[in-house]
């Protein structure tokens, strides 16, 4: 089959079998992840089988939340709306990261006619609906933007809008950002909000920094991570490059802007320049330990999604205060590549209570419901229809402003997949720790940039040709 005669279903099935083959042999895959991976876990429940279905027990399986009191009120809006119902409840959590084949139970569960009601989750809704496990639940977002407002971020549309039709209800979204200690680049004279730049954000991490008294300016590595490969890709956008070409079909890392952005990365990580802002170790960093560092004080500034803003909230810990939010740093052309991520509900396809969990996903999405959850949640759950940021929301929390500034974007940023919109072979690169192991390779290998990044578009290649689009 010719790159220009595959069907986009086609494309999203082969994508799929190649995501779930990852799966299959303990790769993670981004994007089938419920939680933040760089969060300091909230307790985890034990691992127990998927709940089935049923005629007449309507059955829920939601994500666990980070905030106890967040998870504590959906449970309760839930348990609330079966009693009103008078409807028999099965509610019980499933978080992925231990769940590693969720998507493949789910798929057994639609094919043997007892598949869960409704689920929760931040899955990826192109691999549920390459599967066939999900409904058409058009008629209920059309109903939730008439009564709220456009989605946010609008990348949703392109997660879940697909042949014409909505395969899963945006319920909530939370965002990446930096967050960057106001303490610390005051003392220096330095408004934190003027660091809009890639190279204005690294020299005045770099003026912050004081070894002698354990403060380094520069908290966020290269070393193979979900911080790391969102880090080293968002660099590379703001260079011009990226994965593939608009198509999402091909193969086009290996630029003079992929070259240009990974010389940067090199700059900084190696330069005596730059030394001084790099603390000890961040080489060998994990996804938890920017958040370790930041919640110690000995780091300036750092790239995550608002759990480590959350922690610090929930602690008391008193860098919340001195934390300001801000935006990603500007393209080389004065864009901002941000957007979001959303929370979605999905009905399996085949669901016994289909009409039932219809009308619990349009119950959780009245503004009484979701503003306290909004204001509880640390900016981990945030709304996902405009006109929910109301001001009683934006005045809980002095960056929550940031947050919808981000979320409601105007510009296009599909993400890790842009230019291109999302498809599951691009969210399979990530799994695959390309590219980390491309800067491994510069850093510690003496490998050259450009072949280090030529490295990386071949096993980028390979990638999309084992998962069905042929790249010659």
């Amino acid at each position: 089959m010719s790159k220009n005669r595959i069907s986009r279903r086609d494309f999203l099935r082969t994508a799929t079998g190649a995501s779930l083959a990852l799966i299959a042999s303990g790769i993670n895959v981004p994007g089938l992840l419920a939680q933040d991976a760089t969060a300091t876990p909230a307790p985890t429940p034990t691992p127990l089988p998927l709940p089935q279905g049923a005629a007449g027990k309507l059955t829920v399986i939601h994500k666990t939340e980070y905030f106890a009191e967040v998870q504590d009120l959906f449970r309760q809006s839930v348990v609330d709306f079966a009693a009103e119902k008078g409807v028999e409840l099965d509610a019980s959590t499933a978080n992925p990261e231990i769940f590693g084949d969720f998507l493949v139970k789910m798929q057994a569960a639609v094919e043997a006619g007892n598949p869960p009601d409704l689920g929760y989750h931040t899955l990826s809704i192109p691999q549920m609906y390459a599967l066939d496990i999900v409904e058409d639940v058009t008629d209920l977002v059309e109903q939730a933007i008439s009564l709220y407002g456009p989605v946010v971020p609008v990348i949703a549309e392109f997660n879940a809008k697909i042949d014409g039709k909505w395969w899963a209800v945006p319920f909530m979204s939370t965002v990446g950002a930096w967050f960057a200690r106001k303490d610390l680049f005051e003392a220096k004279g330095i408004d934190v909000y003027s660091l809009d730049t890639w190279d204005k954000r690294r020299d005045a991490a770099l003026a912050v920094s004081d070894p002698d008294n354990n403060v380094w300016g520069w908290g966020v590595t290269i070393n193979r991570s979900g911080d790391a490969h969102g880090f080293i890709l968002a660099v590379i956008q703001a260079y011009g490059g990226g994965f593939t070409d608009e198509t999402g079909l091909k193969v086009a890392f290996n630029s003079p802007e992929t070259i240009a952005a990974v010389e940067w990365l090199k700059e900084t990580y190696t330069s005596e320049k730059y030394k001084p802002m790099l603390p000890p170790g961040i080489e060998s960093w994990t996804d938890t330990s920017n958040n370790e560092a930041y919640l110690a004080g000995t780091i300036a500034i750092t790239s995550n999604q608002p759990s480590v803003y959350a922690k610090a909230k929930a602690d008391g810990n008193p860098v919340f205060e001195n934390t300001a939010v801000l935006h990603s740093p500007k393209t080389l052309d004065g864009r901002l590549l941000e957007a979001g991520i959303s929370g979605w509900f999905t009905i399996f396809r085949g669901a016994k209570n289909k009409d039932v969990a219809k009308e619990l996903i349009l119950t959780m999405l009245d503004p009484a419901k979701i503003t306290p959850m909004a204001s509880l949640g640390g900016g981990l759950f945030l709304p996902a229809y405009q006109n929910l940021w109301t001001d009683d929301l934006l005045s809980a929390d002095p960056n929550f402003a940031v947050f919808r500034e981000i979320l409601l974007n105007p510009d296009i940023f599909y993400g890790r997949s842009h230019p291109a919109t999302p498809n599951a072979l691009i969210d399979a690169i990530d799994g695959a720790a390309i590219t980390s192991q491309m800067m491994s390779n510069v850093i510690s290998n003496g490998m050259s940039v450009e072949d280090a990044v030529q490295d990386a578009h071949d096993k980028i290649v390979q990638i999309f040709e084992e998962g069905g689009a042929p790249q010659s």
